[in-house]
């Protein structure tokens, strides 16, 4: 076999394969503000967005999209500076979930973390958290979100 004449048919589907982009390459920023939360993340294009005040000590904004994009950001007021405070109590509140069993991937501003419901049913959770002005943000998936490891990465990463 002419192996010059297999890597001319091979070739065009090899470009074809290194074109194609991952999901997050699709998103578009998205800028809270409007929504009362001062920062832009990545987005799906088509997302539905709701937002609540609550009691004027929190605002909830729950970001929902294509591919099972699905996010919820609090933010409340804070006197703080201090990151790793805030990660430590974000980290402390995870570990206390019943379904909780290990933290899978660690930054200084948050972490990727695994939900064993049982041995069949593995979920994926994270947290991001950012200190702007005098705002803690805090970056979740969403409170009913059932992610792989690759959505929630995904998700993640959107965020930062």
């Amino acid at each position: 076999m002419n192996y010059r004449y297999l890597l001319v048919l091979l070739l065009p589907f090899f470009a074809l394969l290194g074109c194609q982009s991952e999901p997050e390459d699709q998103y578009t920023e998205l800028d809270l503000l409007e929504y009362g939360i001062p920062v832009t993340i990545m987005a799906p294009d088509s997302t539905n967005i709701k937002s609540s005040d609550l009691g004027g000590l929190m605002k909830d904004v729950t970001v929902k999209g294509e591919g099972n994009y699905d996010l919820q950001i609090l933010a409340s007021s804070t006197n703080s500076s201090d990151i790793a405070r805030a990660k430590a109590e974000a980290l402390s509140n995870v570990k206390g979930k019943r379904y909780f069993s290990k933290i899978v991937d660690e930054s200084a501003d948050g972490f990727l973390y695994e939900m064993q419901l049982d041995t069949n049913q593995i979920y994926y959770g994270f947290r991001h958290i950012v200190l702007q002005a005098d705002q803690e943000i805090i970056f979740s998936q969403g409170m009913t979100s059932t992610l792989s490891r690759e959505e929630a990465e995904r998700v993640y990463e959107a965020v930062k």
